[in-house]
Formats: C-alpha cells, structure tokens, sequence
C-alpha cells in the first residue's frame, strides 16, 4: 500500500470518529423524546378519533346505570348521571388539545412580535417590557379567574384568559436572543450597507428565535392544558356541560369513596397528556440546543 492510499484511509478513519452524529442518530441514542412524541401522537389520535372509537354520546345520561364500575360495557365506567366515563374522556381531550394549541400558538405569535420590537428599538424597550413585568408580577391563575368572573364563561374565553400570563414569557426569550443577535458582527455589517429592518427581520433574526420558541411552545402547551384543568375543577373554566378532564374530575369528586373511576381516568390521561409534551419539549430542547447536542 503506497504511503498516499495510507494517508487517505487515515483521514478517512479520522473522519468517521470525529463526524457527528444527526439529529435521528441523537434521538435514537436518547429514545426518551421519541417515546413522549409516540405517547402524545397516540393521544391526539384517540381524542380526534373518538366518534369512530366509541358510539356512545358524551352526553347520554342513563340513571339506572349510574355509578357502574368499568366493565365490557362501560370500560370506565359510568358517571353519577349514567354517562359513559371512556366516552367523555375521549371527548375531553379535544378540548386539552384545543386549548394547549391555541395557548401555544396565539402566546408564541405575540410574543414574538413584541419581543423582537423591545429586543431591537431601544426607546420601544423600555415601556414594553415595564408592561411585561407589571403582567409577570400578577399570578396567572388568578388573573385567569378574574377574567373568567367577569365574562361568560367559554372555550375561548378560557385561551384568552391563559395566554396573556404566557404572553411576557415569551417576550423575555425573544428580547434575550435579539439582544444578543443584534449585537453580532454580520448584523452590524449588514445594517452599514443599508439593509432595511424587514428584510433585517426575516433573514438575520427571526430564524435565530425558532429553536428556543419551539422549545418553549411545548411548555406553553402542557402547562395551558393545566391550567384549563385548574379553571374547571374549581368551576371557573369551561362550561359545565363541555366534557373536559378537569370538569369530569370536579365532578367525579364528590363520589370518589364510592366511584374512585370517576376521578381515576381522567386523571391518568391528563397526567400522560401534560407527561408526553414535556418529554418532547426537553427532546426538542437537546436536539436544537448546539451545546446540548455536543454531548449527546
């Protein structure tokens, strides 16, 4: 073998060692994320298809077959009004999931436009995020119960009343990243030979907030769903008569010593719901974050 074919089987070798990994190859090394996006793809699945799952109505009401246990009929059993409690679970997590969605999304949108105003424009700086920490200094589950006292109480009132105490969360994230691009050297070139702050925007500084809003999206998402549980257990959420997990729990509350399954499934699947988003939030967070993904 000649000292040239030596050489390059060499750097072939050194190649191989020091290439790193993709980002399959690091969700297979780190099959938890994976795991909680299976688990949370099989939740969204069932609660979207519940009409095909189940023929019961949520809404059914059976008094002779009130308080079953779950059996080959009711596989969770019934409710005090005979309503069938796998049906109503089913139903409830589209109401979790309509809710996380549009609580993720509406808080990111926001936040992204404000915190990229006070990220970049000084003098905007100053008054937006004194506003920003005047609505971080209220506790949000008790400016959600304020908003829900004063108006009637329903679904989009609820998203509402949960994302205006995400909004500043995500303003602070935005502003840091901006603050800290901003200061790069190819933006300062950039803006020296005349580049307009639109096209600033969309080509420099926007693509650098996708990784951590997408990170903080998810969380956004399971602590919305929380939080519309929250709300509707102690009566201040959805409407009584929309079956969600946390009006199905207030509920099933009062028979817990004698009907446990009331309370139990509902419970079960919130606890994997809110579970499978954080998984995926911290799989997300290592395969986007470059220095977490170093080590990996």
């Amino acid at each position: 073998m000649s000292s040239t074919q030596s050489l390059g089987t060499a750097t072939e070798v050194v190649k191989a060692a020091t290439r790193r990994p993709s980002r399959i190859g690091r969700m297979i090394r780190r099959p938890l994320p994976a795991m909680g996006a299976v688990l949370l793809l099989i939740l969204i699945s069932v609660s979207i298809g519940a009409p095909w799952i189940t023929a019961q109505d949520p809404f059914d009401m059976n008094v002779v077959d009130r308080l079953q246990p779950p059996n080959e009929t009711y596989f969770f059993g019934t409710d005090a009004f005979g309503r069938d409690i796998f049906t109503r679970t089913l139903y409830g997590g589209r109401v979790s999931l309509i809710i996380g969605v549009s609580v993720a999304v509406t808080s990111t949108v926001i936040g992204l436009i404000i915190g990229i105003i006070a990220g970049y424009f000084r003098m905007a700086d100053a008054i937006l995020m004194r506003i920003m920490d005047g609505l971080m200094a209220i506790p949000g589950i008790l400016l959600a119960i304020g908003l829900m006292s004063l108006t009637r109480a329903s679904i989009w009132v609820v998203i509402i009343a949960i994302t205006i105490p995400e909004v500043p969360r995500v303003v602070r994230l935005v502003r840091s990243v901006v603050l800290t691009v901003r200061e790069q050297v190819y933006i300062q070139a950039a803006g020296a030979i005349g580049t307009r702050f639109p096209r600033l925007m969309l080509k420099h500084i926007l693509p650098n907030t996708f990784a951590p809003l997408i990170v903080q999206a998810t969380y956004i998402a399971a602590s919305a769903v929380l939080i519309e549980s929250y709300l509707s257990f102690l009566g201040v959420g959805t409407p009584p008569e929309i079956p969600s997990w946390g009006n199905i729990i207030a509920e099933g509350r009062l028979y817990v010593q004698i009907a446990f399954w009331n309370i139990l499934f509902p419970s079960i699947f919130l606890a994997l719901m809110v579970l499978s988003i954080n998984i995926l939030g911290d799989g997300l967070r290592d395969m986007l974050d470059p220095r977490l993904a170093r080590r990996i």
